[in-house]
This record gives structure tokens, C-alpha cells and sequence, in this order.
């Protein structure tokens, strides 16, 4: 009976995620899948209510994550959703203390995102079969991807009425269901009409469905289905890198700050709500400036 009141109280958090603070839907998911590891380990520690979780109990917790070789990050992400929860529940009066108080967040090693040179993006880009209805379409997927940065989340959410090709815009909505607007290039556009003529009206079995970009069953591509697409599409152009969907919009960052953009600029296309999170393009740029420096300048 317990364990069903605190399972109700994440409940409550979750819903309260969802109208107060209007969080995305994969970041909703994120914190449940976090939560119900956190409760199903405090359910075989027997614990029967919030307030008797203790500061102790969340190391333990913490270090059989750590036994269990989670990546740093996947620490990092637990830490901070139990940080907000248990605040939650403070705020809520479930509980009169915060064992979260005094743990520390582990310092996030920066990894620098993995991207491809305009050489490879353009072999990946060309890689789609475009005789086939199935090449077309990859081909315009890949084209949008690179010219627009966007997230995976944000490619497949991208509805018909998203398209605005006679201005060479796309409407999309980000993390945290904030929307923007980004220019499309004429490559983009170019192919993403050819789609939209040539290929969709194939692959598309029922008018109503409003999806852009559709599997071979007319319905809206999932991220696995992008995933599994790009990872052939990399083979075959002979690209042998880990890349993944996000790489191209790491790609796509870095390439316009070689080319002079402004960190504000890019801040705004990819959707950043911190400028902090931008910059991190900045240090790709300088390690491939000095490595340029290093191979060209004759004193070097």
C-alpha cells in the first residue's frame, strides 16, 4: 500500500512537470524512467514512505549505480532528477527534509561532439539511392538535417503545415515545446519539393496523415527508424566514423562557425536555451584551427 502512495507522488511530480513547468515529452519520460529505478530500489531497501529516505539511502543508491558501471552522465542526469523531485516533495509538504542537501553533482567530463568535414557531409548527403522513392526521401531528411541543425525529435515531429518553402522557412518546437524558425537552403528546399511531389504521395496511404517525413507503411518515421537509415547510409558512403543523427547538427554548428557566424546566430538556430551550451562548437573550431596551424605553418 505504500509503495502505491509513493508511486501516485511521482505521479503527481510528473503531472505537475507536464502543466506548471511545460517540459518537453522525452524529458518527462527521462524523469520517469529515472524515478521508478530510484522507488524500485527503495522498495527493496523497504522503505514505505518519502519521508524516510535519508541522505545514506541516496549514496547507497548512487553507488549501485556506480557498481553497475553507469556512464558519469547517466549519474549526472540521475542526481539532478532526484534533486528536483525531492524539492518537489519538500515544497509539497510529503516531506520535512531534503537528503538530496548535501550531495554533489560529479563534474561532467565536456566531450567534444564528434562532426564530419563538408567533404564527408556532402559523400553522406549523395549516399541516398535518388531512383527510388525510399532514396528520395532519405536524401530530403539528409538535406534538412544538415541545413537546419535540427534535433531528431524535432525532424519527425515536422508536420506539412511546418513547411514554408515558398520563404524558405521551417517552423519547428524544441526542447522545452519552444518553438523557432529557421532558413532553409536552396539544396533543402530543392529536394524536399522532389519529396514532397515525387515520393510521398507513394509512401503516404491515408490523406490524414500530416507527418513530412513517413516510413514505407505512410506513417510517421520513429527516431529508430532515422537511427537505422543513417547508420546504412554511412556505410554506404564509406564514411567510417561514429556518426550519429546528432552529428549532423554538430556538424552543421561547427561548419557555419568556421564560416563566420556569430555565436548568438547559432545559439538561436539550433535552439539553445543557454549560450553556455553553444559554446562548447567554439572549442572544435579552435582544436581544428591549431591542428590547420600545426600542418601548414612551416615554423610550427
Amino acid at each position: 500500500m505504500r509503495g502505491i502512495i509513493m508511486k501516485e507522488q511521482i505521479n503527481d511530480y510528473l503531472h505537475y512537470l507536464n502543466i506548471e513547468r511545460g517540459l518537453s515529452a522525452n524529458t518527462r519520460q527521462s524523469y520517469e524512467r529515472d524515478l521508478e529505478q530510484y522507488l524500485h530500489f527503495l522498495e527493496e531497501q523497504k522503505v514505505a514512505s518519502w519521508q524516510d529516505v535519508d541522505r545514506f539511502l541516496v549514496i547507497r543508491f548512487l553507488e549501485k549505480m556506480h557498481e553497475e558501471k553507469k556512464a558519469t552522465a547517466t549519474v549526472t542526469r540521475m542526481i539532478s532528477s532526484l534533486r528536483r523531485f525531492h524539492q518537489f516533495l519538500r515544497q509539497e509538504r510529503i516531506t520535512d527534509h531534503d537528503p538530496m542537501q548535501h550531495i554533489d553533482t560529479p563534474k561532467k567530463a565536456q566531450k567534444l561532439p564528434s562532426t564530419l568535414t563538408l567533404a564527408e557531409v556532402e559523400k553522406l548527403i549523395e549516399a541516398p539511392d535518388t531512383t527510388k522513392t525510399l532514396g528520395i526521401r532519405d536524401r530530403a531528411i539528409l538535406e534538412v538535417m544538415y541545413a537546419t541543425g535540427m534535433r531528431v525529435s524535432e525532424l519527425i515531429g515536422l508536420k506539412l503545415g511546418d513547411l514554408h518553402l515558398s520563404l524558405g522557412l521551417v517552423q519547428t518546437v524544441g526542447k522545452g515545446d519552444k518553438e523557432r524558425i529557421i532558413p532553409l537552403g536552396d539544396y533543402a528546399i530543392q529536394w524536399l519539393e522532389r519529396y514532397l511531389d515525387e515520393a510521398r504521395p507513394l509512401l503516404v496511404k491515408d490523406a490524414s496523415e500530416m507527418h513530412v517525413f513517413v516510413n514505407n507503411h505512410g506513417k510517421g518515421l520513429s527516431r529508430q527508424g532515422i537511427w537505422k537509415n543513417l547508420k546504412q547510409l554511412v556505410r554506404e558512403a564509406g564514411i567510417y566514423k561514429e556518426v550519429t543523427p546528432h552529428t549532423l547538427r554538430h556538424s552543421f554548428a561547427t561548419h557555419l562557425l568556421e564560416n563566420g557566424a556569430d555565436l548568438r546566430t547559432v545559439q538561436e538556430l539550433l535552439g539553445h536555451a543557454d549560450i553556455s551550451t553553444t559554446q562548447i562548437y567554439t572549442h572544435i573550431t579552435k582544436k581544428r584551427m591549431t591542428d590547420v596551424y600545426k600542418q601548414h605553418f612551416p615554423r610550427a
